[in-house]
């Protein structure tokens, strides 16, 4: 496996080695998770994660992540920049860091793979992990956000629960789970789901106590010790989008409770349901009555800014809300990887792998379903449909190298791996309907403005101006403070609602709107990428909003225009706030010849 890893990360770091030159974090949370590390090694507080260069005139942006995935990037900084210089150390800290929890995902489905297939299956676990594309895009070099390490501990839960041995698999089910939470929240229905699985396994089966009593030590104190050390200044309150007290309480009860049944000496089937249905039920009614105010969104936004800004981002939608060749390769794996967990499921009905195939079925299944809920699910699903298409594909391809007819031996062995590994959804995209006409034209635009506006070489010559705040939108913030030694207004973080309205507002409001805002937030210029994808949605909900003026060449006389090279995606005006406002006509249309 380690041998398999290597090849991966010298073919990954061939491939991208131009984007690790450059630096091209692609996302905005790529760029915030650099800049969280560059204050970290400047000296800022272990538990202050607030990024003073958003905002800075307001005190900053609150960011409700962990200091848990910035050590690998740190510490690879420090490794490297003796040799390389701060500047490449950093760039090749990024390239290298994502990569880091590649190993522990693949340590984990082979685990599942050697555990409940064969132990020559480990192979063709990772064969097939390789072609889960949504999974791998979240270990690309300069993929530096958290959804790797989220995923690694998602394949050691998976692994844990495929473990015969009781104890050791509830250990690891319980401190993966916490080590996930720790990071972040995002996967916490797949860590509620594994520790349902493993009551319902008590609940089947008395012998599985041991399992349950060391995953409930576990869960309970590794959470419990995540929140010591990792939980920041904000994630002291009580908010409901990061751990904090309100998560925190919940995980401790959940684990004191399932120890606590553990040692119940019932022996009846239904007994042991009707205790397991009374802990869930405490912890749900304690959770209500306690936290009221997070049994809505989790981010608590408040209408308008959901509204505005949240319900728009793509990756939020369900699957059946994306175009057809968007979801059509995403969710072909899960469908192979329930039905292989099921077959698996009912060849093992005599044996004791029986129950672990159930449970990764059931795992599957739930991460299939929440596709349906948002296709940011897609990455998860994937890798957990691997051991259900593993098992399926050694069962169904040796059939096939056992006819006697050479054509089904080759032929027959080759497409059934195609299928039964999801790879088939590759080789049929190229024959799926695409965008045509002005759709594709307007995306191919958009595409073109979000991939010319995060280069390096169009942002760097920004820092020819002295170091000011520069009022742009909300998605170009993290970018923008990463190149240049500008500060800017915002980000999409949820937690920093005002800041994010105040840029929609200005820019979908009156042109006589904007300057107040700007002076709020002690904005000294005015940036935009024209046809941004965050822009289009400013013209479609204002036409003749202050954007929409300036898109059409209509700008107020207070905006002093500043002179960038003949190619920059950019626009850049400096704020007059001495200036009254003029009145601005449309500009005059070129004469007829």
């Amino acid at each position: 496996m380690l041998v398999f890893w290597l090849g991966v990360v010298a073919w990954y770091v061939w491939q991208r080695q131009g984007n690790i030159y450059w630096l091209t974090l692609g996302d905005t949370d790529d760029n915030m998770r650099l800049m969280q590390v560059r204050a970290l090694l400047a000296g800022q507080g272990w538990y202050d994660l607030r990024q003073y260069r958003l905002d800075p005139a307001l005190g900053g942006f609150d960011i409700h992540w962990s200091r848990i995935v910035d050590l690998p990037i740190a510490g690879l900084i420090l490794l490297l920049k003796p040799f390389l210089g701060t500047a490449q150390a950093e760039k090749w800290a990024c390239g290298l860091a994502p990569l880091l929890p590649l190993a522990v995902t693949m340590t984990g489905l082979c685990l599942t793979a050697r555990r409940l297939v064969a132990p020559q299956a480990w192979l063709l676990a990772l064969i097939i992990l390789m072609g889960c594309t949504s999974t791998m895009l979240m270990y690309a070099p300069l993929r530096i956000d958290h959804h790797g390490w989220q995923l690694a501990c998602l394949a050691l839960t998976v692994a844990g629960l495929a473990d015969r041995e009781r104890a050791r698999g509830g250990a690891t089910v319980g401190l993966s789970s916490a080590l996930s939470l720790s990071i972040g929240l995002e996967l916490l229905p797949y860590c509620a789901m594994a520790g349902a699985i493993i009551a319902l396994r008590w609940v089947w089966d008395r012998g599985d106590a041991r399992r349950m009593q060391v995953y409930g030590l576990s869960l309970a104190g590794g959470t419990a010790l995540g929140f010591a050390l990792f939980a920041s200044n904000a994630n002291q309150a009580l908010r409901c989008d990061a751990l904090t007290p309100v998560w925190l309480s919940v995980m401790v009860a959940a684990g004191a409770l399932l120890f606590a049944l553990s040692l119940v000496n019932a022996g009846n089937r239904w007994i042991r349901l009707a205790l397991a249905a009374v802990a869930g039920g405490a912890i749900v009614a304690g959770f209500v009555l306690l936290f009221p105010q997070c049994l809505g969104r989790p981010e608590g936004v408040s209408d308008e800014l959901a509204r505005t800004w949240l319900n728009n981002v793509r990756e939020a939608r369900p699957i059946y809300k994306h175009a057809f060749k968007t979801g059509f390769p995403i969710a072909a794996l899960p469908v192979i990887g329930i039905l292989g967990a099921l077959v698996a499921t009912w060849r093992a009905r005599r044996s004791e792998a029986a129950v672990a195939w159930a449970a990764i079925a059931l795992f599957t299944a739930f991460a299939a379903a929440m596709l349906l809920w948002q296709i940011r699910a897609g990455p998860a699903a994937q890798m957990l449909s691997v051991p259900g298409a593993t098992a399926l594909a050694w069962i169904v391809v040796p059939w096939f190298l056992r006819r006697s007819s050479m054509l089904l031996r080759v032929f027959g062995s080759a497409l059934a791996f195609l299928i039964v590994s999801g790879l088939f959804a590759g080789l049929v995209l190229p024959w799926l309907p695409a965008e045509k006409g002005k759709a594709k034209a307007g995306t191919d635009r958009v595409g073109k403005a979000n991939a010319a506006c995060a280069r390096v070489t169009s942002l760097r010559p920004l820092n020819a101006i002295p170091k000011a705040v520069m009022f742009t939108h909300v998605d170009m913030g993290p970018r923008l403070i990463v190149v240049t030694h500008h500060d800017g207004i915002a980000g999409p973080y949820h937690r920093n609602g005002a800041a994010i309205l105040d840029v929609h507002h200005a820019f979908t409001g009156p042109a006589s709107g904007f300057r107040p805002i700007a002076a709020r937030h002690k904005a000294q210029y005015l940036l935009i990428c024209p046809d941004m994808s965050e822009t289009t949605v400013y013209r479609s909900r204002s036409q003749n909003g202050f954007f929409g003026q300036l898109y059409r060449g209509r700008v107020p006389n207070w905006l002093e225009s500043v002179p960038l090279p003949e190619k920059s995606p950019f626009k850049l005006w400096r704020i007059r706030y001495d200036l009254p406002d003029v009145p601005v006509s449309a500009p005059k249309a070129p004469p007829r010849r």
